[in-house]
């Protein structure tokens, strides 16, 4: 049986989208270098692979291919089940692909898997008969169920995990969802043998290219409102962790294999557990890697002690997510996160020389003026290495979007404007969505100029320029351009 696995294009003037591997699928500008790996594809083609299924993959936005492109060669390869990973921005181009190849490729089974609640108040597969499948949640081992029984040509109903099209009721059937994977060490490795290894970026720190993206959990224990992949990914609030020696043994083998500079821990939270993350750095620190890591973090779930070992192991980098300065809004999105260990810990961190990535978003429930100013302020006082600010978006199938629609914040179900990184789906009491853009912009201008700001005061700064003043000026007037366009 032969099986495709696709992250087809998704393209915009002047923009590229990320969706496949991204916990919040958005648009980035052409000159980012930011791109997720696609794990879900990458372990569901593991183990297809490994139970002697055919399976080809193309990760068309990793590969910048354009749609054509994407579209040939997935329907030349004439699959028996086309699984596309979708999300909810990109569905109308998410729709229009499916229907091209399955228009060119009439004997494809063709499911939709990913980030994306499908069934809002419609019957989704009803209405669109040239998609056969949804695949809910985690998908690695309901994409390998479906392929066993579609080959067998066994009862679709047994399938946890799966909806279809019941032709006998003219209604969508919706099978039992599938449990989450509890024992993460019996999946094989993600299978990257297809996909454009040296295409993946996400270098927080300035962490060096090429560089890779492992897991070494799935899951997190809070209840972020707005936070998607607990909601939907897993339905749940549950936390499953790796063996650190299998982690390891995964990211020695694919350094050697590919010849990374560097690699990154893109969990959902990765530090988690004080010993399972002491026993991790003993054994990075074991394998004499020499390279430098970085990992997806809370500011409050490590202690003093562990980040410091971390940082023997070579830790180089840390995201914290903070999302806003104001506690009271924190504490409504119960992110359970207090701003006070945040400011201590990313003190520390700074201390012993980690260097830092912040995030935080404009939007949570309650958001004002003062509170957005507040955030702008506070997240240049922290002086973080670099930032990442947006705007909150409502995912649909999460308690933000469901409180937000019972309380009418919500400006749009236009899903392709669902994007939070160019533009406002929502409003607060106080704020309007054009408001909410204006201080998205204002945040990354006024960054721009505390970055100028900052570099001017560096010793270093001023050394470069009394050894090579022409080039000094040119650099503090680039400086000073970036800052007014941004």
């Amino acid at each position: 049986m032969r099986i495709f696995i696709g992250n087809g294009p998704w393209n915009r003037p002047g923009y590229y989208g990320v969706r496949a591997g991204s916990r919040w699928p958005h648009l980035e500008t052409d000159c980012s270098p930011y791109m997720p790996f696609p794990f879900y594809m990458a372990y569901a083609t593991a183990l297809l692979q490994k139970e002697g299924f055919e399976v080809l993959t193309i990760d068309g936005i990793a590969e910048r291919i354009s749609e054509e492109n994407f579209i040939e060669r997935a329907s030349s390869f004439k699959p028996d089940l086309a699984i596309l990973e979708v999300s909810t921005p990109s569905m109308e181009t998410d729709l229009r692909q499916a229907q091209a190849i399955r228009s060119r490729s009439p004997e494809t089974r063709l499911a939709f898997a990913g980030l994306h609640m499908l069934d809002q108040g419609e019957d989704f597969l009803a209405g669109h008969r040239y998609v056969d499948f949804t695949l809910r949640g985690e998908y690695d081992y309901t994409a390998l169920e479906l392929a066993k029984t579609l080959s067998a040509g066994g009862n679709l109903d047994q399938v946890c995990g799966v909806s279809y099209f019941d032709e006998a009721t003219g209604a969508s059937h919706h099978n039992t969802r599938r449990e989450i994977i509890k024992d993460l060490d019996v999946l094989p490795w993600p299978s990257r043998d297809q996909y454009p290894m040296y295409s993946y970026h996400d270098l927080p720190g300035g962490i060096p290219a090429p560089s890779l993206q492992v897991w070494s959990s799935r899951g997190c224990p809070f209840r972020c409102i707005f936070c998607v992949w607990p909601q939907i990914m897993y339905q749940g609030n549950k936390y499953v962790t790796r063996n650190p020696v299998d982690v390891v043994d995964e990211v020695e083998y694919c350094v050697k294999r590919w010849g990374f500079r560097s690699f990154y821990f893109d969990d959902d939270t990765f530090n988690i557990g004080k010993k399972r993350l002491l026993k991790l750095g003993e054994e990075i620190s074991k394998r004499n890697l020499g390279i430098p890591w970085a990992a997806m973090s809370r500011a409050d779930t490590c202690d003093k002690e562990t980040l410091l070992e971390l940082k023997k192991s070579g830790l180089h980098a840390v995201k914290y997510g903070v999302e806003s300065a104001s506690q009271q809004l924190v504490d409504h999105a119960d992110k359970s996160l207090d701003l006070n260990k945040v400011e201590e810990m990313v003190r520390y961190t700074q201390e012993v020389g980690i260097r830092i990535h912040l995030t935080f978003s404009f939007g949570l429930p309650g958001e004002t003026h003062e509170t957005a100013m507040k955030t702008i302020r506070w997240s240049q006082k922290l002086n973080p290495d670099s930032i990442q600010y947006s705007i909150m978006t409502p995912f649909p199938g999460s308690r933000f979007y469901k409180e937000l629609e019972a309380e009418g914040h919500l400006v749009t179900k236009d899903w392709s404007k669902f994007d939070g990184n160019s533009s406002s789906v929502v409003r607060t009491e106080a704020l309007t969505s054009q408001d909410l853009d204006y201080y998205l912009r204002k945040a990354y201008r006024s960054w721009e100029w505390h970055r100028v700001r900052r570099a001017l005061t560096q010793p270093r700064f001023m050394k470069s320029v009394l050894r090579h003043p022409i080039q000094g000026v040119r650099n503090l007037h680039y400086g000073l351009r970036s800052a007014a366009r941004a």
